[in-house]
Parts: C-alpha cells; sequence; structure tokens
C-alpha cells in the first residue's frame, strides 16, 4: 500500500502524538513539577504582560505576581486547617453518642424485622470507643503501608514544593520567547491553520477560566455571609472552601455540603439550625446552576460541566495527578476540534447529499 504525502504526514504528526502521551505516562512524577508550573504560567502570564506593559521591569512583575499567586493557593490550602483541627477532636467526643442514638432508634427495629442484631446501643458505643481510644499507630501504620506512602513520596513532594517555585519564575521571565519558539518550530505551511486553532483554544479556554473563578468568587461570599447568618462558628473557613471547591464540578458542592453538615452537626445536632445549613446549599446550588454559571461562563464556551468531571476523571485515571493537570487544556482543544469538524462536516457533500 503506497501512501501519499498528505498520509504520511498525517502519521508523523499521529506518531508525535503518542510518543507526547507515552511519556506523559512513563515520566508523570517528574513532570509534575513542570506541568503545575505551566498551567499557573499560563494563568498569571498575561498579569505580567499588562504590569511589562506599564514600564514596571519584567523580574520585579514576574515576582510579585508569582509571590501573590503562591500565598494566594497556600492561604486557599490552610483554609481547612481550622475546620480540621476544631472538628475532629468534637467529632471523637460525640461520634459514639450520635451512632449510639442512631443505633437506639434503628437497633429495635431492624431486630423486630427479623435481622440478626444486637440492639444494645451501649455495646456499640463501647465499640466505638474502644477503637478511636486505641492506639493511634494500631490503624495508621497500615492505612500508610496502603496507601504506599513512604520516604519515597514524601521527598517527591518536597522536592515539587522547592522546584515548583522556580519553574513558575523562569516560566514567566521568558514567556514570550518560549512562544515565539514554539510558533517558529512550525512548518510555514501550516502555521497559519494551527495558530488560529491554537488562539481559538486559547480563547475557549480563557474563556471559561474567568467565568469560573467569577463563579467561584460570588459563591464563596455567598456561602460565607449565608452560614454566617444560620450562627455557624466554622461559617468562614467553610464557605470560602466551599466556593473555591466548585472549580471542580459537583465534587467540590459536595465536600463543602459534606463539611457544612458535619460542623452544623457538632456546634447544633440535629434541628432547624441544622436544616438552615442544608437549605443554605439547596439555594448556592440553584444561584450557581441558574444565574451564574450561565452568566458568568455561558454555554457558548462548551465546556459543560459534566465534559469538565469526564475530562479530570479520565484523565487522572490514565495519567494520574499529571492528567488532572492537562485535563482542562485538552478538553478546551477537544471542544475546539469538534466544532471544527461540526462545520467542516456541515460544509461538505457528505451533508449535502
Amino acid at each position: 500500500m503506497t501512501l501519499n504525502r498528505a498520509q504520511r504526514q498525517g502519521l508523523a504528526w499521529l506518531a508525535v502524538a503518542g510518543l507526547i502521551v507515552l511519556l506523559l505516562a512513563l515520566l508523570g512524577p517528574v513532570l509534575t513539577p513542570f506541568l503545575v508550573a505551566a498551567v499557573l504560567g499560563y494563568a498569571l502570564h498575561p498579569v505580567v504582560e499588562r504590569l511589562v506593559q506599564r514600564r514596571v521591569p519584567r523580574v520585579l512583575a514576574v515576582l510579585g505576581v508569582e509571590v501573590l499567586a503562591l500565598l494566594s493557593l497556600l492561604a486557599i490550602a490552610l483554609l481547612i486547617v481550622p475546620i480540621l483541627l476544631r472538628e475532629i477532636p468534637a467529632l471523637r467526643e460525640q461520634i459514639p453518642e450520635l451512632l449510639a442514638r442512631a443505633w437506639a432508634w434503628a437497633g429495635p427495629r431492624l431486630a423486630a424485622a427479623g435481622l440478626p442484631v444486637d440492639p444494645d446501643a451501649d455495646g456499640l458505643k463501647r465499640s466505638v470507643l474502644d477503637l478511636l481510644n486505641a492506639n493511634a499507630e494500631d490503624w495508621l501504620l497500615p492505612l500508610l503501608r496502603s496507601a504506599q506512602l513512604g520516604g519515597s513520596v514524601v521527598l517527591a513532594w518536597v522536592g515539587t514544593a522547592v522546584l515548583l517555585p522556580v519553574v513558575l519564575f523562569y516560566l514567566l521571565m521568558d514567556w514570550p520567547q518560549l512562544v515565539a519558539r514554539s510558533q517558529a518550530m512550525l512548518p510555514p505551511r501550516y502555521r497559519e491553520a494551527v495558530l488560529g486553532f491554537a488562539a481559538e483554544c486559547d480563547h475557549v479556554l480563557g474563556q471559561y477560566l474567568r467565568g469560573q473563578l467569577l463563579v467561584m468568587l460570588a459563591l464563596a461570599v455567598f456561602y460565607a455571609l449565608a452560614l454566617a447568618l444560620t450562627g455557624l462558628e466554622l461559617a468562614l473557613p467553610v464557605g470560602v472552601f466551599t466556593g473555591l471547591a466548585v472549580a471542580i464540578p459537583y465534587i467540590g458542592f459536595g465536600l463543602g455540603l459534606a463539611l457544612a453538615l458535619l460542623a452544623g452537626l457538632l456546634q447544633f445536632g440535629p434541628g432547624a439550625a441544622l436544616a438552615a445549613v442544608a437549605a443554605v446549599y439547596a439555594v448556592g446550588q440553584l444561584l450557581e446552576s441558574f444565574v451564574l454559571t450561565p452568566r458568568l461562563v455561558g454555554e457558548r464556551i462548551g465546556l459543560h460541566p459534566l465534559t469538565v468531571i469526564l475530562a479530570l476523571m479520565a484523565f487522572g485515571h490514565v495519567f494520574g495527578f499529571v492528567g488532572v493537570l492537562v485535563a482542562l487544556p485538552a478538553s478546551a482543544v477537544g471542544v475546539v476540534a469538534l466544532r471544527r469538524l461540526r462545520r467542516w462536516y456541515l460544509e461538505s457533500p457528505l451533508y449535502g447529499a
């Protein structure tokens, strides 16, 4: 079988794409800090360019933007700390009593239904207390072994944390040169088409990220204020965490709801106040789905929340944490490719036949 020039070129590009996928799969842990830095660089370089246009020295612009970005990420990560410090001891104290109450209600009913259960709530409470009061090493060490957390993993995370700011600095410093070199590597006959495709992908991804950022900020303010009105003591960290976690559609909302219900249950117990906390999240979900996302993100962008979830799960399953990093850019590329394929089909003789 003889292949023409276009077919040979197509196969060559497919081989290049396959090689890139293989490298991502094999070198994922090594590439992690570089990919994280590339994602942050893509998001931050417009700010740096605006500062440079205002005659701010590039070194100062890069350092200022990078420090603010890393401090913001650290602050977001530390939002969960006060929740854990407060709720874990309270949960340890109250969970036996909560389980005993639930079992006191459900145990006799299950026994009456003929199920072989012991309706003794005090026995369940003693068992839970024994489990919680056991030496932490009895359950922590097997957990660490099962999760395969060892010194090499810890060193890898430390190395990533140290390397990330350095890589990000050099990427932001050399971003225009890197873009120019990448464009120069393109074959001249394909340059216009590829750059047009890349510009459309950049527009889709940029619109999605900017709109999603506005949605996150608006929801963080809403949840923090609304939870404060219910009297929840951890309203600020839980509310802000929920608003920022909605970047992961549905899953982030579920995590925020679980934290808020747990905090409300430990503070208020079952009752109207806990129902008010749940109502806040019901209103927040409606606000996000029917007001904020349609207005600030818009269906015209084409990245449906289910598409984002599918991309995150699929890429994460295949490539691990590295896959999560490239899922959103890959989704934007896929959306643009499908749009162009649809236009080609509608204009082709196949559709008009």
